[in-house]
């Protein structure tokens, strides 16, 4: 499961630092790199993502002793993708399902810029993994 390492306003302060959006790129590759490995075996179309033009796998669960809150595990081939699911891990990891609900997450890629600096095709897959998690989170 994804366990943020930050909170949203640590990680808003992290992208501040970098002056070019290609600082930022890498600084979010570098935050993908940092997720847990998804075993293989759940790497199954049952756990695919659909919407996203790269292959991005989602398995729902709860942070380790508290089944109220959510957690994920996520993977993609992509290295962008990677880092937008370690930012949806920071925006949605354990929360409860309520908190959840209330994450604008439009507002919150706003804020680190993120919404301007997204392809169009990247966009749509980020939609599909938020409605995703926030299905898991209802179930």
């Amino acid at each position: 499961m994804i366990v943020p390492e930050m909170s949203f306003d640590q990680l808003v302060e992290n992208f501040a630092l970098f002056d070019d959006w290609e600082d930022r790129y890498r600084y979010l590759i570098d935050l993908g790199r940092k997720l847990p490995i998804l075993p293989e075996d759940l790497k199954t179309e049952a756990n695919k993502v659909r919407g996203c033009m790269s292959q991005v796998w989602m398995v729902p669960g709860h942070p380790e002793g508290d089944a109220g809150k959510f957690a994920f595990a996520a993977d993609s081939d992509a290295h962008i993708v990677k880092g937008l699911i370690a930012v949806l891990g920071v925006l949605f990891s354990g929360k409860t399902p309520a908190e959840i609900a209330a994450v604008d997450t439009d507002a919150a890629f706003g804020t680190l810029g993120l919404d301007q600096h997204i392809s169009p095709s990247r966009r749509n897959g980020l939609v599909s993994m938020v409605e995703k998690i926030k299905s898991y989170a209802k179930a």
